[in-house]
C-alpha cells in the first residue's frame, strides 16, 4: 500500500492520518505462517516545521511456537513504527531517515519491517520453559523425563569409588 506524500512534503496539507490493515498471512517465519489476523496500523504522518515524521502502533497477533518446546504461542505486539521521512539524504551511510522516492511511501513493506525487527529472538511459551529432553523428546516442563542421565565416561573411574 502506498502512501502519496506530495502534498505533505509541499505544504499542501500537514497530516495524514493512518488507520489500516495489513495481510500478512503469507509471511513465512521460521517455516510458519504466524500472522493469522490481519496487522493493524494506526497513527499518522505530520509535517511539522518542515520536518516529516511517521508516528504509529502497529497492533500484531501471531500464533506461533515455542522455541524451546515446540508448544503453541499467541503473541500479542504493540510494534511503534516511527520514522523521519526525507526527500533525499546527501550521505548513503544514514540510516536514521526514510528517503522517499517519487513522493511515495510503502508502508506495508515499512511496517512489515518494523514488525521484524521487534520480534523477540526466541519466541517462549513462558519465561522459565525447560525445553524438550535432548534423547526422548519428552517435553520437560511436564515432568521429568525417564532418561538415565549420561555419565562423562572420564567421571566413571571416580563413581568406581564412591561405590566401594
Amino acid at each position: 500500500m502506498f502512501i502519496e506524500l506530495e502534498s505533505l512534503f509541499n505544504g499542501g496539507i500537514t497530516e495524514i492520518p493512518l488507520d489500516c490493515e495489513f495481510d500478512f498471512s503469507g509471511e513465512e517465519i521460521d517455516g510458519v505462517f504466524p500472522f493469522t489476523t490481519p496487522v493493524k496500523l494506526k497513527g499518522k504522518i505530520q509535517n511539522v516545521a518542515q520536518i516529516v515524521t511517521l508516528k504509529a502502533v502497529a497492533y500484531v497477533a501471531m500464533e506461533t511456537f515455542c522455541s524451546r518446546c515446540a508448544e503453541g504461542v499467541s503473541l500479542r505486539l504493540e510494534v511503534p513504527v516511527e520514522h523521519i521521512l526525507v526527500r533525499s539524504l546527501e550521505s548513503e551511510e544514514n540510516d536514521e531517515f526514510i528517503v522517499v522516492e517519487n513522493m511515495r511511501l510503502d508502508i506495508k513493506q515499512l511496517t512489515l519491517e518494523d514488525v521484524y525487527f521487534a520480534l523477540p529472538s526466541k519466541i517462549l511459551c513462558r519465561e522459565d520453559c525447560k525445553g524438550l529432553c535432548s534423547k526422548c523428546g519428552a517435553n520437560l516442563n511436564e515432568g521429568p523425563c525417564s532418561c538415565k542421565k549420561e555419565i562423562d565416561p572420564r567421571f566413571e573411574v571416580l563413581l568406581g569409588l564412591l561405590d566401594e
